[in-house]
């Protein structure tokens, strides 16, 4: 078996449990590959005494039948971007903070190589939103895990944002931008929004604006089945598009289309890990704090 690594800094309270993860991987006589940057820091937090193999691009994963990220969700979504579309399985140790999809806590680091080795898991595939433009260039990964957010590059004034769905025009949205969401991406900036929560096999979109000028607009749920077109006009002669945490400049006036990727992401789920019980977890579901 052959594990890839990827990570982020990490506080120092983590130090133990990821020089555990790392040697319980070569003890078990797992083949190891870890990325270039976050060996260099590793090095300087833990002690390292097996020769590890380094990457940096994804066609240096070829072999690979996992990947570990260490991090939080953040780190996941940079992960996104170098498996791509090797679908590769992904399993994140949380070492950030809320973690919905780093959801495996330090204290599960064992049971997890366990159930790596044995296959006792699931896989949850994620869908991914593909942006595409004739005036805009996205790089070589124009996709994203958790949304894609438009809006004024400057921050300090409102936008005007005309969405078409299949062509068809839905709605214009005067707001600091609008955020277009994966199921994913529900619990993250869309929800933070007003967004809705969605089940990952929902097979949907969100439409969220972000604080938008007229209070009777609502973000909406489409099947990702349909193209959504979007244009955006105002005072700046730019715009900014986030995939993720990436960033690109547009022109205005650009059209930018969105349709569902032809790959998804997969994500490692261990035995009795679901998507309801990460949620009541995270989001304190079914507690009463007066009790």
């Amino acid at each position: 078996m052959k594990v890839a690594l990827y990570g982020k800094r990490f506080d120092d309270g983590f130090s133990d449990p990821v020089q555990k993860l790392i040697e319980g991987l070569v003890r078990r006589g797992i083949s190891l590959v870890v990325h270039n940057k976050f060996l260099r820091f590793l090095s300087a937090k833990i002690s390292i005494t097996s020769n590890l193999d380094v990457f940096e691009k994804t066609e240096e994963l070829r072999g690979v039948d996992y990947m570990i990220s260490i991090g939080g969700d953040g780190t996941m979504l940079e992960a996104a971007s170098l498996i791509r579309q090797t679908r590769i399985p992904v399993l994140g140790i949380n070492t950030g903070r809320l973690g919905f999809l780093s959801n495996v806590s330090i204290d599960e680091i064992e049971t997890a190589l366990e159930n790596l080795i044995n296959q006792s898991y699931t896989l949850d595939s994620r869908s991914l939103i593909e942006i595409r433009s004739d005036q805009e260039d996205f790089g070589d990964f124009p996709y994203a895990l958790n949304e894609l957010t438009l809006r004024n590059q400057s921050g300090n004034s409102m936008i005007t944002i005309h969405a078409y769905v299949n062509d068809l025009y839905m709605s214009t949205y005067w707001a600091d931008g609008l955020i277009v969401a994966t199921p994913t991406g529900s619990t993250a900036y869309s929800l933070s929004c007003g967004g809705p929560i969605i089940t990952p096999d929902s097979n949907n979109i969100i439409l969220t604006p972000i604080a938008p000028h007229n209070l009777n607009v609502r973000p909406v749920v489409l099947s990702d089945t349909n193209k959504v077109s979007l244009r955006a006009e105002g005072r700046d002669a730019h715009f900014q598009v986030s995939l993720d945490s990436r960033s690109f400049s547009i022109d205005q006036n650009s059209i930018i289309e969105l349709t569902r990727a032809s790959f998804q992401f997969n994500l490692v789920q261990l035995d009795g890990q679901n998507f309801f019980n990460t949620i009541r977890t995270k989001m304190g579901w079914g507690q009463d704090k007066r009790n």
